[in-house]
């Protein structure tokens, strides 16, 4: 069933937290230290474990697909909301660094999109 994987999901994020919950207390911040980070790892190593014993049932997989395709953007939201806070509590410099950080991306990109020849399609980089 799907919410088997979710819940897989869910069990690894937990676990994740509060190991980083410990580790940030541990180093003395208070906070959680790469929470997030670590729940990936631990749901990468039980993928791994399952994939040994047999692998997951297709709406095992499904469940586990679902909620990391809207994983990554909750958790981007979320580190920006706290980064911006951050940046305005800091004060001008740090929201002045944010800026120029963002503003300086931003003008990268033209430079970027640039790197590669114009004749590389993808069905020649997939091999096809």
């Amino acid at each position: 069933m799907q919410i088997y994987g979710l819940g897989i999901v869910a069990a690894c994020y937990f676990a994740g937290n509060f190991i980083g919950r410990i580790l940030g207390q541990l180093i003395g911040i208070g906070g959680n230290v790469g929470g997030v980070g670590l729940a990936m790892l631990a749901l990468v190593i039980v993928g791994a474990k399952m994939q040994k014993k047999g692998g997951f049932s297709e709406k095992t997989e499904k469940g586990i697909l679902f909620l990391s395709s809207i994983y990554i953007p909750v958790v981007v939201a979320m580190a920006a909301k706290q980064n911006v806070v951050a940046a305005i509590d800091g004060g001008a410099v740090a929201f002045l660094a944010g800026g120029v950080a963002t503003i300086g991306a931003m003008a990268l990109v033209p430079l970027l999109s640039k790197i590669g020849s114009k004749s590389e399609s993808l069905e020649k980089v997939k091999g096809e």
